[in-house]
């Protein structure tokens, strides 16, 4: 989609500064140094005027601040920590999707609608997983609705710090909400099948 717009930005002979946009394309692995790494190699050589990207919340938050001291704009695309809106410590970050806080809103509105009250929250321990989970706690506080454990997914040894099955089966709710990227996601559900922690007994919603 990108690519596409810097084409018709030609065919229409659209320029900055009397050049035509181009761009120069470099993959994230999703380590944070890794993603800087690609941004300074990016502009080195460029008259840079805009990076779109990166995806993972851990990312931008090291990008937006490189973006600012070069007077560049950043855009992820996916970036969703509602950290990240904020204009004093990320005043050059922009976003193409909404925060986590707008999910949250939409949790609570699902809850009230099926009369739940509480839930556990198995999250990525990062700034996409701690983000969801603030924005969670927050709105769910502000409507009387209770977090009643939060159980950490390590996504550096993909594994849980703790026993799930016992934080689950202990627990006095059967809501789990599993905040983390689809790639961690099939990891804990596939041990929640294992284990037996899936319908009718438990109820799971997945935020990817």
């Amino acid at each position: 989609m990108f690519k596409a717009a810097v084409l018709l930005s030609h065919q229409y002979n659209i320029t900055i500064d009397g050049e035509f946009l181009g761009w120069q394309v470099a993959e994230t692995t999703g380590g944070i140094i890794d993603a800087l790494s690609d941004a300074c190699r990016a502009v080195l050589n460029l008259n840079t005027v805009g990076i779109i990207g990166p995806e993972l919340s851990r990312e931008s938050q090291l990008v937006a601040p490189f973006g600012e001291k070069l007077g560049i704009p950043v855009i992820s695309y996916a970036s969703t920590d509602p950290d990240l809106s904020n204009k004093k410590i990320y005043p050059t970050f922009y976003r193409t999707v909404p925060s986590d806080d707008t999910a949250a809103s939409s949790l609570v509105k699902l809850f009230i609608r099926y009369n739940w009250t509480s839930c556990s929250i198995i999250y990525q321990n990062d700034a996409f997983g701690s983000g969801g989970v603030k924005a969670i706690n927050q709105a769910f506080n502000q409507s009387k609705l209770t977090v009643t454990q939060m159980v950490i997914f390590d996504i550096g040894y993909l594994g849980f710090r703790g026993d799930l099955k016992v934080s689950l089966v202990n627990s006095p709710t059967r809501i789990v909400i599993v905040w983390a990227e689809s790639i961690y996601t099939s990891i804990i559900l596939q041990k929640a099948l294992d284990l037996n922690l899936v319908g009718p007994s438990f109820t799971w919603i997945l935020s990817s």
